[in-house]
């Protein structure tokens, strides 16, 4: 049972804005600021879908964290190290060949963040009931995906007012990953404070290294041996085909000048355009799909869920044909999209939840969210190749294609017609 000293709105919203904030610096903001400093969108697109590897390999070394130490322990530790590592990659931006430096410091980043992504959410099962769990997960993702439109956002707001007021776009940027990495040193400080310490959340080690070893494979194994298991990674596969290759082009389009078919946006007016309308609208979405899912249970609004996370897309579409000058219209086509991904997104997180439930949640949690990032990481790292082929236009229409799989894997998912209904 969670802790009853400290209540879940202490520490979940900001748990998951410390989960959410290196995943979108690493994946996203990464795109952004080497758009900013002249790399190709072929090379962006390949090189940086290759730093979801940590998050696809992370099922590997998540029995040890479930093992090892306490997830609060590890939580508070991943924190510290991620700060440092921001501070580091400002450090690479002014050096010459700061592509290969800034590349090897987003790969340690990546691993830190990985790895704080197992004991979050590993303390998130522990620290909470199932009916709380529930009726969080939609406040989890709304944070989770605050961070990410907050690093989109305000950040490059942030990086884009700097540019035009520094010496140089290398030097802005170096100042806001120095201003971020004083951010996770607050963030650790908070939760030093914050987070409860629930019974269940004690280490494991009390054997030699062959039983730790012996134990993470059969933890392994065992989520292999359920039942519809291929069904099931199909799910985690396909669900975000679309969106994995959607997210690595939308903010280069809305960056490339109009001549090479994108919308010409400024840095200032990239970073508005998520961090205004979108976040907005992305919490809105988050907190409803939270709430409906809470009242019906998961298998009543699946199939909603489904549509809000892919139909959306097509926005982009409408952005490549027409490239409206207006600022309004992009920004409500922003919106759209994002009240949408809040929406569907929550189906996916609470499936993953579905479907870790029992002795070994924090480690079976771990291989879905690795089998999430897998399915991100491969079309991702096409993406950028057939962008430059197809141009901006037909690759949206691409896009709303690779929706398609989405729709087919979900008829198939076993799930309890009762799952995450609030009683």
């Amino acid at each position: 049972m969670p802790s009853g000293d400290r209540s879940p709105w202490r520490w979940v919203p900001s748990l998951y804005f410390a989960e959410g904030m290196p995943y979108v610096a690493v994946m996203s903001v990464s795109v952004i600021l080497y758009k900013r400093l002249d790399v190709s969108n072929a090379d962006i697109a390949f090189y940086t879908s290759w730093l979801y590897l940590p998050w696809v390999i992370k099922p590997f070394w998540s029995p040890l964290v479930d093992i090892l130490k306490t997830r609060r322990g590890w939580i508070l530790t991943m924190q510290l190290l991620i700060g440092a590592g921001f501070a580091t990659l400002a450090l690479t931006l002014p050096v010459e060949n700061f592509f290969r430096y800034s590349l090897a410091v987003f790969w340690l980043l990546a691993f830190s963040s990985a790895t704080h992504d197992i004991a979050a959410d590993g303390f998130y099962i522990l620290g909470l009931n199932e009916r709380q769990q529930s009726f969080f997960v939609g406040i989890r993702s709304t944070f989770y995906r605050l961070a990410m439109i907050s690093g989109q956002g305000l950040l490059v707001m942030l990086a884009g007012f700097l540019e035009d007021r520094m010496d140089g776009i290398t030097v802005a940027w170096s100042i806001t990953f120095y201003l971020l990495a004083a951010l996770f040193l607050l963030l650790f400080a908070w939760h030093n404070a914050s987070l409860p310490r629930p019974a269940g959340d004690v280490s494991r080690h009390t054997g030699t290294l062959s039983d730790i070893f012996r134990e993470s494979i059969q933890t392994f194994v065992s989520f292999f041996r359920r039942a519809y298991i291929g069904r099931i990674l199909a799910f985690l596969l396909l669900y975000r085909l679309a969106e994995a290759q959607l997210v690595k082009l939308s903010g280069p389009f809305l960056l490339d000048p109009r001549a090479l078919g994108g919308l010409g946006l400024s840095t200032g007016e990239l970073g508005f355009a998520y961090g205004t309308v979108g976040v907005l609208m992305l919490t809105t979405g988050g907190i409803i799909g939270g709430i409906v899912a809470a009242r019906h249970g998961l298998k009543y609004w699946l199939w909603w869920m489904v549509a809000a996370i892919n139909l959306p897309n097509l926005v982009y579409v409408f952005l490549a044909v027409a490239q409206p000058s207006s600022f309004l219209t992009i920004n409500l086509a922003v919106g759209i999209e994002q009240f949408g991904y809040g929406f569907g997104f929550t189906a996916y997180m609470l499936y993953l939840l579905y479907i870790s439930r029992g002795p070994h949640s924090t480690a079976h949690f771990a291989i879905c969210t690795g089998f999430m990032s897998f399915g991100m990481m491969l079309p991702g790292m096409v993406s950028g190749w057939i962008q430059e082929l197809l141009g901006y236009q037909n690759f949206f229409i691409w896009v709303m294609i690779a929706t398609i799989p989405s729709f087919l894997v979900a008829a198939l998912i076993p799930l309890d017609a009762e799952f995450g209904r609030r009683t």
